[in-house]
């Protein structure tokens, strides 16, 4: 099986993005984008998630989708194996974050389920939103935090020493990874569910932070800041949410 060339690979990570881009905001453009926001039925839901996710997680995933083209293109050629698809690797990368989006809906559903009137916004809503934030801040500084943004950031280590061979070896490498990343972006989603997950405005900041943290070279220095920044909006959310610069407030 021959593997793209490397100049397509970025090239058609770019596209998918800025398609997921374009299908987002024609879906979620005039929607009510504060917290809150009912997520609709689960089939509604995880089209948009998908979409969402393709949006912002494909721009800071090139760097590790390149390495694996590479990788499986060499170990191809030295070993004259079938090259493993690269497409492949990103479907897994997005199953697992579909796996969040679906254990974040069921959650969602159940605390709506459990107490529908506490969290509405006037009642206990604002303060479970600020906890969001609050939380949010906190695990940037959290140890998890910090190993799987090393993972997210040093690709080749990754390829190399965990590649396998085999007809499922890349599902499973991009699956691997894909949980690595949802480790790493934990908290800023969770930020952006508690600021309004269906905000294009909060979602493009949020994707601007994912991948300035990943692929910028000194993006890992970030995290504190951001920690910051997060428990200031915490702050803010829980005190005067209308006084926090683009927040919708229900």
């Amino acid at each position: 099986m021959l593997l793209p060339r490397p100049i397509l690979v970025p090239t058609a990570l770019v596209g998918g993005a800025l398609a997921a881009w374009i299908v987002t905001y024609q879906r979620m453009h005039g929607m009510d984008a504060g917290p809150g926001t009912d997520l609709g039925g689960l089939g509604w839901y995880l089209g948009i998630w998908v979409t969402m996710t393709a949006a912002m997680m494909l721009p800071s995933a090139m760097p590790m989708v390149v390495a694996f083209n590479r990788v499986s293109a060499e170990r191809a050629r030295r070993e004259t194996a079938p090259a493993l698809p690269t497409w492949v690797f990103v479907a897994g990368y997005l199953v697992a974050w579909t796996a969040y989006g679906v254990a974040a809906y069921v959650l969602y559903r159940a605390a709506k389920e459990a107490a529908p009137h506490f969290f509405a916004w006037r009642s206990g809503g604002q303060y479970v939103a600020a906890a969001a934030l609050l939380l949010a801040g906190l695990y940037e500084l959290a140890p998890l935090k910090d190993v799987c943004l090393r993972r997210c950031r040093t690709p080749f280590h990754f390829v190399v020493h965990g590649w396998r061979n085999g007809p499922v070896a890349p599902l499973g490498l991009g699956v691997e990874q894909g949980l690595y990343c949802v480790g790493c972006c934990f908290g800023l989603m969770l930020a952006l569910f508690a600021l309004g997950v269906m905000s294009l405005v909060w979602m493009a900041l949020v994707a601007a932070v994912i991948f300035a943290e990943k692929v910028l070279p000194r993006g890992y220095r970030l995290a504190p800041f951001i920690g910051a920044a997060f428990v200031t909006l915490a702050i803010g959310v829980a005190i005067a949410p209308s006084w926090v610069p683009g927040l919708h407030v229900p």
